[in-house]
This record gives C-alpha cells, structure tokens and sequence, in this order.
C-alpha cells in the first residue's frame, strides 16, 4: 500500500505540473546532493528537506542575520501585553492545487501542526482564529517571546486544506514554494517542478532533484564527476583536490551549529564537574580546526557562536596549556596514571565511550583526534561510529556517556527554543544535557520565555550561557562551516546560514 501511494503521488506530480508534457532532464534539472533522509510528506517529520527544496512556506521568515522577516503573512503585531498576536495574511496567493491562501487556510494548518510532535505544541495557546479572510489572531495564556521564531519553523508550514486528512495526516505536499513537488521516492530522492504563479520571485530552472548521499565519500564523486551540480556537507579532507577541478567553485560558510560532546553527566567519572572541565582542558580545539577541519579560528569553548550574541560570552578561549590543567584537575580527584598509562583509582579505569555518526564526515575524523587527547591525559577512550539515532536513543535509556554530535542552534530563529528542548527540563534533552540539570538555568529559561525588553533579556541569556560554560554538561569543540562544491553552470548560488533554504529560485543556469 505504501509503495502504491508513492508511485500515486509521484505520477498525479507530473500530471497536475505547470511544464505540460515536460519531463526532468539533465539539462533542465538542478541536481543537489546531502546527507539528509526523508520519509513523510509531513512537515512535522521531514519539513527540514521540504523547507530547503522551498516546496513549503510558513508565516514568517528569517533573513540572513537571523531576524524574522515577513512570508505568507505580510505583517503582524503584538498587544502590550505580549498575548495577542496579529498576522496580516498576504493575498493572491496561489497553493499548489490552485486554490488560493486565505485565514481559514492557516488557522486550519496551525490547529493540526498544534496536535502533532513540534514547538508548536509548548507554545501557551488559547486560541487560534480567523478574522475576516486575511487577518489571523494567537491568543496566548501568557507572553510567549519565541512563538514568532517557532511559527518560522518549518514543522509549521502552511498548506492547503485539501492536503489534509481527516485525521491531520498529510496526503499531498501542496503549498505555496516557488517549487512544486514532482517525484517523491523516499528515503533518498525527491523532484521538485517550478511554480508558474508564485507570488515572490519566480524560478528560473524548470527542475531540482535532490538525492541523499549518505557516505561522503560518495558526495564526492558527485561533485568531482559532475553528476551533483551543488553537494553539500564535504568531507574538509577533499578540500584541496576539489578546488584544482575546473568545473567547481567550493564555498565555505560559518552557519548556527556546533560540533559539541554530549556528556551523561551521572556516569561515575563524569559527576564532578572537574572531570569534565578536564576532559574539556585536554582537546586541542585549535588544532583540530587547523589540521582535521581546515578552518583555522573555528575553536571555541562555547556552545553559541559569536553571532548570537545574547548567548556568546565575551571570554577569551583558553591557551595551550591545558594538557597540563586538565591532568591537575585529575589529580585532584585522586586518579593516578598506572603502569600502562591509564588513569585508576581504588581500581576502576578511567573509561569513557564516545559515539559519533558518519551523516557529517568530520564528526569521525574530529572523534579520532579527541580520542587521542585524551588518552594522552591517561583516558581509555573508545570511539563507536553508529548512526544519529543512537544519540537519542541513548540518551532515554541511559546508556550512553559521551557523544560528539553537530548541534543546529539555528534550528529556530531565537535559539531559546532549542536551549529549553535542551537544558529546560530536568535530565536535558536528547541532543543537550543529560542527567543534568541546574535550578537557576530552568528558572532563567522559563523567565525568558516572558520577557519583552531587550537589556533584561540579554542579562538573563547571558546567565545561563555563563551557567552552562561553567558547568560543562557539554563541551563545546568548534564551530562548524559548512562545505559545499557548486557547478560553474549554475549561477546565483547563495548559502542561507540558517539552513532553511537552497534559495533555488535565485539561481539560473549558464547557457
């Protein structure tokens, strides 16, 4: 039944598309490759690859610096009180199954996007309602400062009513992108057709495919053999036989992510936080982003980048000696190195099992070098390459000590949405803390969940990030840039920071 439904929607994609008789060819068609899976047609699950093929919109936006921009809603506003909020709805615009956007079309997706797994659903909403055909009001329980940020978020894309089930499933992908889908073939491909009556700025290339590369080294022969004309996610090792190849011009952009060890902080060795400020002490960040990820300045000791500057910490990052530190710090906690260089003490070793995945191909070669430093430090350090779902999966069943993971802080707009998920709660968060948990950080996060001034709020962000640096639940390792190689054929490539977009419709090709 499934297989019938996929060959369904991808035959009605080709029979409804605005090309007619027009099929996807290798000239007419944008090729994109990266590491990321889908299997729904849901947002809510896979909206991250739908948001990037821009086959969905939602009400707000986010530019480039991170601020919130309009998109299906032109404009909006918010009561004194910080528990209304008002959104203009833009007109003329057309949902893939030509029907057009109204007020009952968003209120309609924002009540089902309430009942499924997503920000949404921790939002305190009273009431969602129609006013007019063009006007939408959120009527809040209490001020709530990052629900423009989580209407931004792609899990809460608007679409049509006759893209609904009964029951709040998704049967077809219709919304109001620049790109319709064509060819939906889960995990691994996707096709999406070019929107004629888009209200924004129009595409220019007929067809985009995107293909999941799973290993890196096959999104290298991607780019290298032409068959991808934008790869994203290589391998920083590649590099510099990529840049001699004439076809290709290779890009690197800092983005709101960082590479972090996760930490189980109730395993034995890790309760004090003087052994994880020593586990911390021990990593050499600067060579790491020298030599492994080929992005000198990219060490840090923070989890927020300089960019979200209400989180990030005007301190300096530590200098080279803290190899030296980080053994003292052991010391003191009465672990001695035995006759095969192993920390022990009243017996145990010192052991620690850190588990990575292979989806971001740094992530391994940066989980070797810590495995080193650390067992330069007397550490017996086992490195474990499994797949991204262990990370969670281990964290609610208590099994997992340490992981080296790429944490998205731009997954939302306003990065306190993902630090509640994170640091909120008691234990943490499947991709934050775990086993973790600070009385002041809970208070100061659910504080500035409330508050509307921007000095307050900054004092009190700057708190938790203080709180958070101090006490290690995670250690902080480098920012991330991402690496992308792109066709010389195609021009107007631009890379979103925040991931939302591949921006398919400011790029043409070079005839």
């Amino acid at each position: 039944m499934t297989r019938l439904f996929i060959v369904l929607i991808s035959v009605l994609g080709v029979v409804f598309s605005g090309q007619g008789l027009a099929k996807p060819t290798p000239d007419n068609t944008l090729s994109i490759s990266a590491a990321f899976e889908f299997t729904s047609l849901d947002p809510s699950k896979n909206g991250y690859i739908f948001s990037r093929m821009q086959i969905i919109e939602t009400l707000l936006d986010v530019d480039e610096n991170g601020e919130l921009i309009p998109a299906l809603a032109s404009h909006w506003s918010i009561s004194n009180d910080a528990k209304t909020w008002t959104f203009d709805i833009r007109q003329d615009v057309h949902f893939h199954d030509g029907s057009l956007l109204d007020a009952v079309a968003v209120v309609n997706s924002l009540y089902i996007a309430l009942q499924k797994h997503g920000a949404l659903r921790k939002a305190p909403i009273e009431q969602i309602e129609a006013l007019g055909k063009h006007k939408v009001v959120i009527r809040l329980s209490s001020p709530y400062v990052v629900l423009g940020a989580v209407l931004a978020n792609y899990a809460n894309a608007i679409l049509s009513p006759s893209a609904y089930a009964k029951d709040g499933g998704v049967l077809a992908l219709s919304s109001t992108g620049p790109y319709q889908l064509y060819q939906f073939s889960p995990p691994h491909k996707l096709v999406v057709e070019k929107f004629d009556d888009y209200w924004g700025k129009k595409a220019s290339i007929p067809y985009a495919s995107y293909l999941t590369g799973h290993r890196a080294e096959s999104r290298v022969l991607q780019a290298r053999s032409g068959q991808a004309d934008i790869v994203f996610g290589l391998d920083p090792a590649t590099l510099p036989i990529l840049k001699r190849l004439p076809n290709l011009t290779l890009h690197s952009n800092a983005i709101p992510r960082t590479i972090v060890i996760k930490l189980n902080s109730e395993y034995p060795f890790l309760k004090d936080i003087r052994a994880r400020q020593a586990l911390s002490d021990a990593i050499n960040r600067v060579g790491i982003a020298r030599g492994v990820l080929r992005t000198p300045g990219a060490e840090t000791e923070q989890i927020m980048p300089a960019s979200m500057s209400n989180w990030h910490l005007d301190v300096p990052n530590k200098g080279s000696d803290g190899k030296a530190k980080a053994e003292a710090l052991l010391a003191e906690l009465g672990w001695q190195k035995n006759a095969n260089g192993y920390l022990e003490k009243q017996g145990d070793i010192f052991t620690i099992r850190l588990i990575t995945y292979a989806d971001r191909p740094e992530l391994t070669t940066v989980a070797t070098a810590i495995q080193a430093q650390w067992e330069a430090i007397g550490v017996k350090t086992k490195v474990d390459v499994t797949n991204s779902s262990a990370i969670p999966m281990g964290h609610q069943d208590g099994s997992l000590q340490a992981a080296l993971i790429a944490r998205n802080y731009g997954f939302m707009a306003d990065p306190l949405a993902v630090l509640l998920a994170d640091y909120g709660k008691h234990g943490g968060g499947d991709w934050g803390a775990m086993n973790w948990h600070n009385d002041a950080v809970s208070t100061l996060l659910s504080e500035l969940e409330q508050t509307t001034d921007a000095q307050t709020y900054r004092q009190k962000a700057q708190q938790v990030a203080q709180l958070i640096y101090n006490e290690r639940p995670v250690i902080p390792v480098t920012s991330y840039v991402q690496q992308t190689s792109v066709s010389k054929r195609v021009k107007g490539f631009r890379f979103d920071p925040f991931e939302r977009h591949f921006l398919l419709n400011e790029m043409e090709f070079i005839r």
